[in-house]
């Protein structure tokens, strides 16, 4: 008879440690899936120009966007952006092809609600083929250029 009392007691013991390893298993592979983020589009139009913006963070990482600048009677800017959203504020990288030639620049946006403003500066050409705002804390957020929230396409 104790030898039953003790084989099932035993038995219970391994069903439970298999239990709880499978719940630490389902707990570590819930900690390790990675949060995919929606992507954000946003629109600005000012007369006859118009500036769209598509984003996709992964947390504050800008992974991958694009920006595209369509102003009337001018060339059109077209590119890839890739930055890091400090705060409320996003700085990328805007690499673009505008009249053929391929060129970088630094871009900066302040986010206001489902907002982005569109920040400037004086700017700087780094010597590597980069265009780099002077002085960061002296960019202004004039509200010239609002992109608003928009479904993407």
């Amino acid at each position: 008879m104790k030898k039953i009392i003790f084989s099932a007691v035993l038995i219970s013991f391994f069903i439970s440690c298999k239990k709880e390893s499978k719940d630490h298993q389902l707990q570590l592979e819930k900690n390790t899936i990675k949060k995919v983020n929606t992507p954000e589009c946003y629109l600005g139009v000012i007369k006859k120009d118009s500036v769209l913006m598509h984003l996709n963070f992964e947390g504050n990482q800008l992974i991958s966007g694009n920006l595209i600048y369509n102003f009337y009677e001018k060339d059109k800017n077209e590119g890839s952006i890739v930055g890091q959203l400090k705060g409320d504020t996003l700085f990328a990288d805007y690499t673009f092809t505008s009249e053929g030639v391929l060129s970088v620049r630094e871009v900066v946006f302040l986010k206001e609600g489902n907002n982005y403003i569109e920040g400037f500066g004086e700017t700087v050409d780094d010597n590597k083929g980069k265009v780099k705002f002077k002085d960061k804390k002296k960019l202004m957020f004039d509200g010239k250029l609002v992109l608003a929230k928009t479904a993407c396409k």
